[in-house]
């Protein structure tokens, strides 16, 4: 049998090869002891961006002018030319009524305007033959005073007292026919504007259409008895109600924190899911008033709808920008610690030590904060468990990646 070869090591050189693994295993333990005991922070920089604070609402559509037709006269309907549903045009005829009292009324008043319009022919001729007759008389006169001036005891003074009688008398003929016809002239403007008052009731005859609009109900049908509409002591039945929808208000209800932000002319984005239609509108009126009980501002929008493709009652989601701050410095609504009205943030300094920073902030988006002082561009804040870091602490970054912008939506609900 074969014997193998044996080798003989030294103790010592056994011993250190033994304690130099060892030493070595050891040390590569602690630093990985190290390396766990050391926390990892999830981090965001504070980045410049845009904040806009919009303000989400429902919206319902109204006609911009809703009135009912009453007649100004008192009478049977004839005809009556619409029904709901027709499109109607300014002075358009609707129906007619029958008034045959109104149509005798009438024709005496224009008898009576005939008659008075004879009157002043005949006044203005009898001015005319007094002022003839005095032109006469007066000359008679003149020519014998002159006589009995150039030659006295000539004319009698009986003769001369009787001319100037005459002629005085003319005169005075003359300044009352005058006044006749002072008078047939006032009686005359009286019946012109007696015919001119029946006339317009006999035109209220033909009920005609206000404004452009839309027959949304007819009251009435042929041969109805309809009273006048100015009388106080009944109740008086319209004929039709008419709604002018070419142009819509469209009221939206603000709440009253938004109530600050709302002006004439903002911007609203307006969707109407209902004929899959969106556009912008401008904010042209709100009542500069707040509802007792809904806490809520009335606010109306014009919009166009000469198509009719909207219907009054619909309703619409509508977006107002009420605030928006651009290039501003942001970070996330999250990296906020708030106490009461102090707010502050952690931040990872550029030796990995956490340390404490007491900010202001300004407008809030949905996921981003407006920072205004206490915070520079590019620092990094911890974004969430700050609880769990302690100021002074060593600490590993986890940078994570924030949005350049927000749109912070404010939601509201319905209308009233």
């Amino acid at each position: 049998m074969q014997k193998l070869p044996c080798f003989i090591f030294p103790v010592s050189i056994v011993l250190a090869s033994v304690l130099t693994f060892a030493g070595c295993h050891s040390g590569a333990k602690g630093s990985d002891a190290n390396a766990a005991e050391t926390p990892s922070a999830t981090v965001v920089a504070a980045t410049r961006g845009s904040i806009v604070h919009r303000l989400n609402l429902a919206g319902q559509f109204q006609p911009y002018q809703v009135i009912d037709v009453h007649t100004k006269v008192s009478g049977y309907i004839r005809h009556i030319y619409v029904d709901i549903g027709d499109k109607v045009r300014q002075g358009q005829v609707l129906a007619i009524l029958e008034v045959p009292e109104l149509d005798a009324q009438l024709r005496g008043t224009v008898a009576e305007l005939a008659r008075s319009k004879d009157e002043i022919t005949r006044a203005e001729h009898e001015v005319s033959r007094a002022e003839s007759e005095h032109s006469a008389l007066h000359n008679d006169f003149k020519r014998l005073k002159q006589a009995s001036a150039s030659q006295p005891g000539l004319i009698a003074e009986q003769e001369l007292d009787d001319a100037q009688s005459k002629d005085l008398a003319a005169e005075a003929r003359v300044d009352a026919a005058k006044s006749a016809l002072a008078a047939a002239k006032q009686q005359s403007e009286s019946s012109k504007a007696d015919n001119d008052r029946v006339g317009d009731l006999a035109d209220y005859t033909r009920v005609t259409a206000p404004l452009d609009g839309v027959i949304i109900w007819r009251y009435a049908d042929t041969g109805a008895l309809i009273q006048a509409g100015t009388s106080s002591d009944t109740q008086s039945l319209p004929i039709v109600k008419l709604s002018q929808s070419s142009l819509l208000r469209l009221r939206l209800p603000i709440p009253e924190d938004a109530v600050e932000y709302i002006h004439e002319g903002a911007t609203v984005t307006v969707n109407v899911d209902a004929v899959h239609r969106s556009f912008e509108g401008k904010v042209v009126r709100f009542t500069r008033d707040l509802n007792l009980a809904t806490r809520t501002m009335e606010t109306e929008i014009d919009v166009e709808n000469k198509n009719l493709s909207l219907t009054p009652g619909e309703y619409a989601n509508t977006t107002i920008e009420l605030e928006r701050h651009d290039k501003v410095l942001t970070i996330p609504v999250q990296a906020v610690i708030r106490n009461g009205s102090h707010q502050s943030v952690l931040v990872v300094d550029a030796s990995h030590h956490v340390q404490t920073r007491n900010i202001r902030t300004g407008l809030q988006g949905s996921n981003l904060v407006e920072v205004t002082s206490g915070l520079a561009e590019g620092g990094l804040v911890i974004t969430g468990n700050q609880s769990n870091y302690q100021p002074g602490e060593t600490v590993t970054t986890n940078l994570q990646q924030s949005t350049a912008s927000d749109s912070g939506e404010q939601q509201s609900g319905g209308t009233k």
